[in-house]
């Protein structure tokens, strides 16, 4: 199930939805933080290996530390770290079928059995400790320990260029990722304790197989052999997806014989966490409109073919490329409502997708800072003084709650709003929520900060 829990906990208190839209007297749900701050992090990139992706792949590895650099302004500082790379490459296997022949030219965009099967990748001699993920934990106040040598960035750098471009371009990206979590070749990237962020990094929209079948040969049914028939299948357009012209309210086709629904991959996700609150997914992808089929000639010439008319194109030195619209990539991260971010891949400079990525996931693990310019000020006082509550309430009290006073009370336990430019230079006032406790609080309390909004 994919409501949120602290929902009904507030809804129970206020006998209103924990909706940010939603007014709860004067004020409104502006924060959620974990009481105890969890600072492991499972960090999972998936990045598509096909021939298109090479100035895609070193625009995400020339962005990454923007991500790191959010990041690292958690309190305490980088949170502890297992950083795993993996493909979109699944070869011919499917979900609920024997894998089909091989197709294509392998290595050149074929495909062939399971492909990657989900294997984390890792370039030859990055980890000292042979382990297919990056480590870099804090194991002491100050001290970290690292399973590679040098700086993370180009680490990660070797790892993300490392996949290359020679994998299957029918991507099944949903389920490379879903098979990460079981590949036995993987142990010990996943924690149990951790949160866990999923990062994928694309050009074309998720094709994640059900039944091998849809790559067989050309038929009346299927059509050319082409990774159209992922959306021809995959989708659902108020028009006719199989028609040229545009496409309105374009959906992923849940019930589909050959692809599979994405639902079950949102709810996989949530289940090896127990608590969606604990998961966060970032997509860099093209951008969801145009969507528009067109005719168009086939790689090495010959009659035009159906296709998905790219939605944008990217100006590279090396020269051109393009993306074509993410719909069920995008139905994905709709399955994580505030815990997602779908940006879009049509840039060279990945700077501000990894940037937004690494802020959902900040926020994720406790991020405590304010956006003051959705803040009503109620003191003549310079900069904006907010009117706010904190309350702490656990999981397995969900009708009862803590209120914390402000620390200028003299109260123990108590909160503060201070301006912190380390942990908050993106917003205007640096404004954020300091909690300062002396009671223990239990493992799954949720701490609720709520304000007054602007007008």
């Amino acid at each position: 199930m994919r409501t949120l829990l602290f929902s009904v906990a507030l809804a129970s208190l206020a006998g209103a939805c924990n909706d940010p839209g939603v007014v709860i007297g004067e004020l409104h749900d502006t924060l959620v933080l974990p009481a105890i701050q969890n600072r492991n992090l499972d960090l999972l990139f998936v990045i598509d290996d096909s021939p298109s992706m090479a100035d895609k792949q070193a625009a995400l590895a020339a962005a990454f530390p923007q991500m790191i650099d959010v990041l690292s302004q958690l309190d305490g500082g980088l949170p502890n770290l297992h950083i795993g790379v993996v493909t979109s490459d699944m070869g011919t296997s499917a979900s609920a079928s024997s894998p089909g022949p091989a197709i294509g030219s392998i290595g050149q965009g074929g495909c062939i059995g399971t492909g990657q099967a989900g294997a984390l990748h890792v370039a030859e001699g990055i980890t000292t400790d042979g382990a297919l993920f990056l480590v870099d934990v804090e194991v002491s106040p100050g001290v970290r320990e690292q399973n590679y040598t040098g700086a993370l960035r180009d680490a990660f750098t070797a790892n993300a260029r490392d996949v290359g471009v020679g994998g299957c371009g029918f991507e099944q990206h949903l389920s490379g990722m879903s098979h990460a979590f079981d590949n036995p070749a993987n142990a010990g990237f996943l924690r149990a304790d951790a949160n866990l962020a999923v990062v994928i990094l694309a050009d074309e929209d998720d094709c994640s197989l059900r039944d091998a079948a849809l790559l067989g040969p050309e038929t009346a049914t299927l059509g050319p052999q082409q990774s159209f028939r992922c959306f021809r299948f995959g989708v659902t357009c108020d028009e006719d997806s199989n028609t040229p012209g545009d496409k309105s309210h374009c959906v992923s086709n849940e019930s589909s014989d050959y692809i599979d629904a994405v639902g079950p991959y949102i709810d996989r996700l949530i289940a090896l966490k127990g608590d969606e609150r604990r998961v966060m997914v970032g997509v860099i992808a093209g951008n969801t409109a145009p969507t528009t089929v067109e005719l168009r000639s086939p790689p090495g010439g010959g009659s035009s073919q159906t296709a998905l008319a790219h939605s944008c194109t990217i100006d590279y030195p090396s020269g051109p490329a393009v993306a074509d619209p993410a719909v069920r990539l995008k139905a994905f991260i709709e399955g994580f409502p505030g815990r997602a971010t779908f940006t879009s891949v049509c840039s060279p400079d990945l700077s501000a997708p990894l940037h937004e990525i690494g802020a959902s996931a900040k926020g994720m693990m406790g991020d405590p800072c304010l956006d003051s310019s959705r803040l009503a000020d109620v003191s003549p006082m310079p900069g904006v003084q907010p009117s706010c509550e904190v309350l702490d309430i656990a999981d397995s009290a969900p009708t009862s709650s803590t209120s914390l006073a402000e620390c200028s009370s003299g109260a123990p336990d108590c909160y503060e709003i201070v301006a912190d430019a380390t942990a908050c230079p993106s917003t205007a006032d640096h404004l954020r929520v300091r909690l300062n406790r002396v009671s223990a609080v239990t493992s799954d309390t949720w701490t609720y900060v709520r304000c007054k909004r602007a007008e």
